[in-house]
């Protein structure tokens, strides 16, 4: 077995869902060397969230912005944790909903994702930085 694990760090990127499929590959190539295998994606953050979906029409990811903006809305007056702004809690609820990592399986040294499928950074913060992911592959 073998097992190959990188360090990414992604550009900031305004609030919304964005695909980064293309960003994990390069980031770790040695998944064409793996038969059959995984490949987990970790986020390592409280405020964004990682999640497969939708990779051909942009407004698949509009649509998921908006609903998530309905079920966490910001400026709510019950929440407590407001310390970095009416856009912190609401997106602390949002990563928390959509989670942390993505597993997917490695067949014949790609990632074997659907052909609609895509993975995304969903980004909940309006200024939310640089973010930093930990991405894992392993197999034969």
């Amino acid at each position: 077995m073998k097992i190959y694990q990188q360090s990414v760090t992604l550009r900031e990127r305004r609030r919304g869902f964005h695909i980064i499929t293309q960003e994990v590959e390069h980031a770790l190539p040695q998944i064409n060397e793996l038969k059959v295998g995984m490949c987990q994606v970790f986020i390592q953050h409280t405020s964004a969230s990682l999640s497969i979906n939708e990779n051909a029409d942009p407004t698949v990811r509009m649509d998921f912005e908006m609903y998530f903006n309905k079920i966490a809305p910001e400026n709510d007056p019950d929440y407590r944790h407001d310390d970095e702004g009416s856009d912190d809690m609401p997106a602390h609820l949002k990563a928390a909903m959509l989670g942390s990592s993505v597993s997917i399986p490695i067949r014949n040294g790609r990632l074997a994702l659907g052909t609609w499928q895509g993975i995304y950074l969903c980004e909940h913060r309006n200024y939310g930085g640089n973010r930093h992911l930990v991405v894992t592959a392993w197999g034969e």
